[in-house]
């Protein structure tokens, strides 16, 4: 887990050095000149760097550390085998221990050519497997996927002669399966996830069939992470769980130790976090009970990260109170880690403890802290952890200076330290943290707006990185090159190096998670600015008229990625993909306009896509990002008010003037019907029929049927099949787990039924997980009706609905509702969700709704933003599907039921909440 250091931009004093025959010198002049560059952000190379100091205990448990040469590793002994190659060996595993890598490869590829010159197969094929892990830490993945096929290749054939020769010798058995567990991390690393779960399964047989339990529940941790970034939330979790058991039963040992605190490190990963708590808390407990410091004080760090992790999650959540709290335990983790651990652990939570310490502006105390860092960090051993230490360090104190007159570093001493780094990471050839170094150095020049030798470092970062694979680091240095070449007015440069961060982000989408599990944390500080920094550019780049479609058509594909980037960090895996071109579903109705508002800091820009016209339209308001965070904020209040009707119009006709009102006779003209809305951030949590139009004194739902997405890109707006519907409805109206009975459910399940007569009805006892699946695997149904009590929230773990006997989780969703696993497709033309809510005063609450929507696999999902009056609702319900029974569009349905509740009581509490996300055909 990262430190967590605030990046905010400063006033610097000048400062002047120059890179030079690969060594950096310069002066500092004092000086004070005037303006602050660019935006906030918040740590975001910082966590990226200390994600990676945790690299094995956040990804996969490394079998080089659990294994080959860290435990049970030892040389075959045969005739041909040198003690002066064992002890390679044994010096090989040190040097990657301590991080030195390249130093680790040189010892090991030579041990690896002794071994194959004696005949020594075994020892060689075990040598090349731990080269194959040493060149994965460096980047160097053509080189870790040679070394670990010729191993793998040279331990089949050997067990091919073993079988042959009736030889069933465990040891070489578990040889070929620590192998296959090496060759699961590479591929997990690239991205080959299916191809990752295949690989540890096939190891995860030989384990049972030698017998080899611990090292099989390893495996079984890896397995589980496999599947949860494959989707399969289900059984991974059952891996988990039944792992967890499995340590329990083990005697109290430094192994039992760490065993469960990999488990809980994996468990923050996957999202998780209570879950992670309660393991780590387990794992220290046995740390103690066995007297291992160690063990300790690597625990205490991890539980500090899981508790920082719960504080932001508390805080996206707008819980303050108890964002503060985990905040305060995450800090006294840090400081307790920091009193018992091994040196490098010790920095490690130093650093955090720092980060955290300016962050929440404890000025004095961080001070003191820092003071204390920079003698230990010196004292480190040559090693990439001590090259990150270093520019983690940099980063806490830079942000020291910024925000604190009390004498601090001066710029020249933050980059003497980085340049220690970079000359550090050369020296080690430790290409990936060189690159770090060069660019954090680059980010220091572009604070003080040294805008030329910003650039210079900047570009050295790039290209190092660009040679590494994956390579995730990539758009970070096309994101700073962006910036620097922005704040000199080189617009059109800047645009191209956003591009290709834009472009490398997408090439990661799938896998960025798997490849930098920190990134779910950080996304709205790390990836989310690129996106729209990006379609910032590219609204406010005019030119001739070709040039303006491009922009807009360009920036329309970057913000369609970024609803995607932002569902997949929702569910912390690569789950969602895009299924259809936008240019597709946009000629699928001829009276639709397609409505994206976009929130920029300075401005919300709408680009407008008509049927049957090539051309793209926008219109901008110009208005601060808080003006309209607050009006959205008000809106949403006043409309939990029954009697807040003229509050209502009040707001929402502002937000009606930003996002309608330019486009009024565009739309008249084109006789558009029904508009579909791909809201930005806010804007998601209050439904768009609300908007007043106080010039002809109408609600937007009394003139056009209103629909919803996530995305254009992921559903297929096919209009309903002209079958008999079909519905399967549940729902619990009694009061179960305190949550207050739905006393209308019966009687809404009811008028459903008298209007859709092929029905099945599960109420009460019988709506229980089992039962739902068990349903809709008997039979196809084109509607699945569920009315209980549910909430949509930015927290996937808090998104969910109630059944009988349990809360049914968003991440479950996808193995309930999707009756063909194998085809990953659904009967499902409509879920519908009454009796939901979105959570108070999460900004990001309808990313739940959204989850849900795509989880499902439906065509559409009808749900409501607020828990509503459930008579109003049966009512609602009840002519919705009389309108879709005589043939009418989801969308039109939808307008016309809330109209008709609209004639019985006007106000908006009553028939504003529900909305409708994906088909709206």
């Amino acid at each position: 887990m990262s430190g967590r250091s605030r990046s905010a931009p400063y006033a610097p004093t000048k400062l002047r050095f120059v890179a030079s025959n690969r060594r950096f010198e310069g002066r500092v002049s004092e000086g004070n000149p005037p303006g602050i560059y660019g935006r906030t952000r918040k740590g975001w190379l910082t966590r990226c760097l200390l994600a990676l100091l945790t690299a094995f205990l956040c990804t996969v448990v490394s079998p080089f550390l659990a294994t080959v040469l860290a435990v049970n590793y030892t040389t075959q002994t045969t005739p041909n085998s040198t003690a002066q190659t064992e002890n390679s060996v044994q010096q090989a595993k040190a040097l990657y221990d301590a991080g030195r890598f390249a130093e680790a490869v040189k010892v090991l590829e030579q041990a690896a050519t002794t071994f194959g010159a004696t005949g020594d197969k075994l020892n060689e094929a075990m040598t090349l497997s731990n080269l194959s892990l040493v060149y994965q830490q460096l980047g160097q993945w053509t080189q870790a996927e040679k070394a670990i096929r010729k191993a793998i290749a040279s331990l089949h054939a050997q067990s091919l002669n073993l079988l042959k020769n009736g030889d069933n010798s465990k040891q070489r058995f578990a040889i070929f399966a620590q192998a296959l567990d090496v060759q699961g991390r590479l591929q997990l690393a690239q991205g080959q996830t299916q191809a990752a779960l295949s690989t540890w399964q096939e190891a995860a047989k030989i384990y049972k069939q030698i017998g080899d339990e611990a090292t099989l529940t390893r495996n079984r941790i890896n397995t589980a992470q496999a599947m949860q970034a494959l989707g399969l939330y289900r059984q991974a979790s059952k891996i988990l769980t039944e792992v967890q058991q499995s340590f329990t039963k083990l005697p109290d040992s430094p192994l039992k130790a760490t065993g469960l605190r990999s488990l809980g490190n994996i468990l923050r990963v996957v999202g998780d976090l209570n879950k992670s708590r309660e393991v780590l808390e387990e794992s220290l407990t046995v740390a103690k009970r066995v007297q291992s410091s160690t063990a300790t004080g690597d625990t205490l760090l991890s539980l500090g990260n899981t508790a920082l992790a719960q504080g932001k999650t508390q805080l996206s959540l707008d819980n303050k109170a108890l964002a503060e709290k985990e905040t305060q335990a995450a800090l006294k983790y840090y400081q307790q880690a920091a009193l018992v651990a091994r040196p490098t652990t010790r920095i490690q939570a130093q650093l955090n403890q720092l980060s955290l310490l300016v962050e929440k502006e404890q000025f004095p105390a961080a001070l003191a802290l820092g003071s204390q860092i920079q003698p230990e960090m010196s004292k480190l051993p040559p090693s990439r952890t001590s090259v990150y230490a270093q520019i983690n360090y940099a980063q806490s104190i830079t942000q020291l200076r910024q925000k604190t007159t009390v004498e601090t570093s001066s710029w020249l001493d933050i980059a003497q330290i980085l340049s220690s780094a970079v000359e550090q990471a050369r020296s080690l050839k430790d290409q990936r943290a060189e690159s770090y170094g060069l660019g954090t150095l680059g980010g220091l020049y572009e604070k003080t707006k040294q805008f030329s030798e910003a650039q210079n470092l900047t570009k050295q970062a790039l290209l190092i990185a660009q040679t590494l694979e994956p390579p995730d680091i990539a758009y970070q240095w096309q994101w700073q090159l962006g910036r620097l070449l922005k704040a000199q007015g080189d617009i059109k440069g800047a645009t191209a190096a956003y591009d290709e961060a834009f472009k490398t982000l997408e090439s990661l989408r799938s896998d960025l998670v798997a490849i930098n599990p920190e990134i779910q944390f950080s996304f709205r500080e790390s990836v989310e600015p690129v996106y729209r920094e990006l379609v910032d550019l590219r609204l406010q780049n005019q030119g001739n008229s070709e040039t303006m479609q491009y922009n807009l058509t360009q920036a329309r594909n970057v913000i369609e990625s970024l609803q995607l980037a932002e569902l997949n960090n929702f569910f912390r895996s690569p789950c969602v993909e895009a299924k259809v071109a936008i240019d597709t579903v946009v000629q699928q109705d001829k009276k639709a306009a397609i409505i994206y508002p976009i929130i920029l800091p300075d401005r919300i820009e709408v680009i407008l896509t008509l049927p049957e016209q090539k051309e793209l339209r926008k219109y901008t308001t110009v208005i601060p990002q808080e003006k309209v965070e607050s009006t959205v904020q008000n809106l949403r209040k006043s409309l939990l008010d029954v009697a807040g009707t003229f509050q209502v119009q009040e707001k929402s006709q502002e937000i009606y003037n930003w996002l309608i009102r330019p486009a009024e006779a565009l739309l008249s003209k084109s006789g558009i019907k029904t508009l579909v809305f791909v809201l930005d951030s806010s804007l998601q949590n209050i439904p768009m029929g609300v908007l007043y139009d106080a010039q002809q004194q109408k609600y937007l739902v009394e003139k056009y049927a209103i629909a919803l997405t996530p995305g254009l890109r992921l559903f297929d707006p096919k209009p309903l099949q002209q079958v008999q519907l079909k519905a399967l409805t549940a729902g619990v109206g009694e009061q179960r787990f305190g949550f207050p009975p739905l006393q209308n459910v019966p009687r809404e399940l009811k008028e459903i039924q008298s209007e859709v007569p092929r029905s099945e009805e599960l109420l009460n006892q019988e709506f229980t997980k089992t039962n739902l699946q068990k349903e809709l695997q008997l039979a196809p149904f084109s509607v699945v009706h569920i009315a209980t009590h549910g909430e949509f929230s930015s927290d996937p773990q808090k998104t969910f609905i109630l059944t009988w006997d349990d809360l049914l989780e968003v991440k479950d969703f996808d193995t309930l509702l999707r009756v063909s696993e194998s085809s990953r497709s659904s009967n499902i033309e409509l879920l519908v969700l009454s009796a939901c809510k979105t959570a108070l005063g999460d900004k990001r609450a309808a990313l739940g709704l959204a989850g849900v929507a795509v989880r499902a696999g439906a065509r559409s999902t009808l749900a409501s933003l607020w828990s509503v009056d459930d008579q109003s609702t049966a009512d609602l319900m009840s002519e919705f599907y009389r309108q879709l029974k005589n043939g009418v569009a989801k969308a039109e349905a939808l307008q016309r039921a809330q109209l008709a509740v609209f004639a019985k009581d006007n106000s908006p509490y009553f028939w504003a909440p529900y909305v409708l996300l994906g088909n709206w055909l």
